[in-house]
């Protein structure tokens, strides 16, 4: 089989068929207890959810709804860490909570190798992935990060209030994945949309959903046609030519790792980008002393994803069984809440505080276990370039309304829209 019929017409449709599953009931209903009936896309928990975070630990630490088909909602460090870890009872082969749970079948491999996988294709998947995402790889990309974040900064010039989230943090990863994946940088715009058609529309009955996807998977063939015609050395042209097992990766293997590279490459660092300066605009004295002191940054970005960690994850139960008092059902989700777990007083002192000089931070932020991020490198460095060249360019400034600053509701959290006010 030549590469070119690895990815022929249908390749699109062929995807969406294989992930519908078992449908459940889409409910929009407010939330009315957030102990059995919790909701993580209700705009009260996306605006603020670690209030609601801290009272479920003190009161139901391990939280239920029947939304979703299920979903469990551990909200306590070592539960979090004990679901992660434990890859014999729970499957990573969807880890979006949606109206749609895929089939069994779709396991080991999942819809994105490797963060859908489940061992041992996990390891494999994995191993694939790390050469492109070592230090030293991403190093090369720092330049051309640093040079395009003064740009964006340029574009502000003259004007008293900007958009830190549209104008800038959203802009960042857009570049530095696009860069990577060798796809147009001027397709930034379908990006944010494809973000928020997977992320996004989880509330939605399974078939409508998926076919939102569907122009994200037209998207990446034709860039994999294009990269075949054209080889480069990039991600894209990589992952046409590896090899598992002495075999080319299947086609849906090379598309599910393209989407979440696209997908969870932008949308996690663009969210962490913007929190950090949506506390350094309303916190003065840590924005004025990172402006003092810039070699604390490193520190105070580590502190700034322990507090503001963008990401839940989501697992699947494998077989009926009692976890830590509760009884799980086979297929129920669990909801992985890595900002919940970053926020237990079990865990770090002053929990609630947020201290751009903690020393002792083993935070969650890049998850735990075998799918620990296999991109931090690539947003620690995206996140000290951004943030460094933004107080060195732009030192002082503040929330222009609070009221118009708006969150992401569903598994990544992070500012949609922050107008900032340069003093």
């Amino acid at each position: 089989m030549t590469v070119d019929d690895r990815f022929g017409q249908g390749v699109g449709e062929a995807r969406k068929n294989r992930l519908l599953g078992t449908a459940s009931e889409v409910v929009t209903d407010p939330v009315t207890d957030w102990a059995t009936d919790f909701s993580h896309v209700d705009p009260v928990w996306a605006a603020d959810p670690y209030p609601i975070q801290d009272e479920l630990r003190q009161r139901c630490p391990i939280a239920h709804t029947e939304r979703f088909g299920g979903v469990w909602l551990p909200t306590r460090y070592k539960d979090v860490a004990a679901v992660a870890y434990d890859t014999e009872r729970f499957s990573s082969r969807a880890i979006i909570v949606s109206n749609n749970k895929p089939p069994l079948d779709l396991a080991p491999v999942g819809d994105a190798p490797p963060i859908t996988s489940d061992p041992p294709f996990h390891r494999d998947a994995r191993q694939l992935l790390l050469p492109m995402f070592t230090k030293a790889a991403v190093a090369e990309q720092e330049e051309a990060t640093r040079a395009y974040c003064h740009e964006l900064i340029d574009a502000m010039r003259g004007r008293e209030v900007v958009d830190a989230a549209r104008d800038y943090a959203q802009h960042i990863p857009v570049r530095v994945i696009a860069d990577m994946l060798g796809f147009p940088p001027e397709d930034g715009p379908r990006f944010r949309e494809f973000v928020e058609n997977v992320l996004e529309s989880i509330n939605q009955p399974a078939e409508e959903r998926l076919a939102r996807q569907d122009e994200l998977a037209g998207y990446l063939v034709a860039q994999i046609h294009e990269h075949v015609a054209r080889p480069r050395d990039d991600l894209t042209t990589y992952l046409i030519n590896a090899e598992l097992h002495g075999q080319k990766l299947d086609p849906m293997h090379v598309v599910g790792t393209m989407m979440l590279l696209l997908i969870a490459g932008i949308d996690t660092t663009w969210s962490a980008i913007g929190a950090s300066l949506w506390h350094l605009a309303k916190t003065p004295a840590d924005r004025e002393r990172l402006v003092a002191e810039p070699g604390l940054l490193p520190t105070a970005i580590e502190e700034f994803l322990r507090a503001y960690a963008p990401v839940t994850m989501a697992r699947l139960v494998k077989q009926d069984m009692q976890w830590n008092g509760v009884d799980m059902k086979a297929d129920d989700w669990i909801l992985l809440s890595f900002p919940a777990a970053n926020r237990d007083p079990a865990q770090f002192e002053r929990a609630d505080e947020v201290l751009i000089d903690r020393e002792l931070n083993r935070h969650a932020a890049f998850g735990l276990g075998v799918h620990r991020c296999v991109g931090s490198h690539l947003a620690r460095m995206e996140l000290r370039v951004a943030l460094g060249v933004w107080l060195e360019r732009i030192p002082a400034f503040a929330l222009a309304d609070l009221a118009a600053v708006t969150w992401a509701a569903g598994q990544v959290r992070g500012p949609r829209a922050l107008p900032l006010r340069i003093l």
